[in-house]
């Protein structure tokens, strides 16, 4: 609100029944009006705004309010005023790469590889050449699933890994994503494994939501099997990758509420896999998260929901600081 002078009225001036004195006061008015307009032209003491600078500054600048639940990977726009709220962490970092804050996690690094890609779906061609990923061949990439409504999983795991970037940043860990959305497809299985082992991450994970038929239901935790073939050797990171990917799945069931896969895993939510080339190339500690089931209409309304995925962000990231906390 713009401050525009006294909270009350000014005072009505008398009226005065003498001539005499309204004589006197018409000879003065001309004094003061040519001494008013001298104050003005040379400024009063200190004044550097002119005559609206009271309202010029207490008019607040409108910066928009902070990113909802569904739109927290969009950086709000503007300089937020003294009074506003403090800028999301996820506004504040560079995506791909942030410099640390002071936390618990300072100096640890991790890296968060959003499955698939949402331009995928564009370039078939590309993302179906095959790449080495030490026990065989594969492709270099797939589209992912969606819902039955069409939500996708590229789009899904995205919005996952801006929410968890944002988590750990705040907890003071560099955070690196395989891909932002920014590039056209991609990237392959074995440079999502390459990005992760050129870091030097601490923790990588890559997050999914299954495409299962519909009836299966719940999350699970796939872990590198020991693997050495090729480009491959697993063996000096199957331990800590599946104490990384109990320590999440432990927190996933906590602080999300859902159970771990009717389908997979023999109800404890973990799975050993060596088909996948981004564990399989892994030299650092690797799982993958499968949140749910998109084909699943119970499973996707949790999917779609964004304060389901932010305690989704919520439950990863809390596996991931205490697995790096020991």
């Amino acid at each position: 609100m713009s401050y525009l002078g006294p909270e009350f009225d000014p005072p009505q001036p008398r009226r005065f029944r003498r001539r005499p004195l309204v004589v006197g006061l018409a000879a003065l008015v001309p004094g003061a009006l040519l001494g008013w307009l001298v104050y003005e032209a040379v400024g009063a003491p200190g004044d550097t705004g002119g005559p609206h600078r009271a309202s010029a500054v207490a008019t607040p600048r409108h910066t928009g309010g902070s990113p909802s639940a569904r739109d927290d990977d969009k950086p709000p726009t503007g300089s937020p005023t003294p009074a506003a709220p403090a800028p999301s962490a996820s506004a504040a970092v560079p995506s791909a790469s942030a410099p640390a804050a002071s936390g618990p996690l300072k100096g640890k690094v991790v890296v968060i590889d959003p499955g698939h890609n949402p331009g995928n779906v564009q370039h078939g061609a590309a993302i179906n050449r095959q790449v080495d990923i030490g026990t065989n061949r594969k492709e270099c990439d797939t589209t992912g699933t969606s819902t039955n409504d069409g939500y996708a999983e590229a789009r899904f795991s995205l919005d996952v890994a801006h929410r968890l970037r944002t988590l750990l940043q705040q907890q003071g860990a560099t955070v690196k994503l395989t891909q932002d959305g920014d590039r056209p497809y991609g990237p392959c299985v074995d440079e999502r494994a390459r990005i992760g082992n050129t870091a030097h991450a601490d923790a990588v994970v890559s997050i999914h939501a299954d495409g299962s038929a519909p009836g299966n239901r719940g999350f699970h935790v796939i872990l590198p099997a020991a693997v050495h073939a090729g480009a491959a050797d697993t063996r000096p990171i199957v331990g800590p990758s599946r104490d990384l990917g109990e320590r999440i799945a432990g927190n996933f069931v906590r602080v999300t509420g859902s159970a771990p896969s009717n389908y997979l895993g023999d109800g404890t939510g973990i799975v050993t896999r060596k088909d996948l080339g981004g564990l399989n190339l892994s030299t650092v500690p690797k799982v993958f998260i499968e949140c749910g089931n998109m084909r699943d209409s119970k499973d996707a309304a949790l999917l779609t929901s964004g304060a389901w995925r932010q305690k989704a962000a919520q439950g990863i990231s809390e596996g991931i600081v205490s697995f790096l906390r020991g």
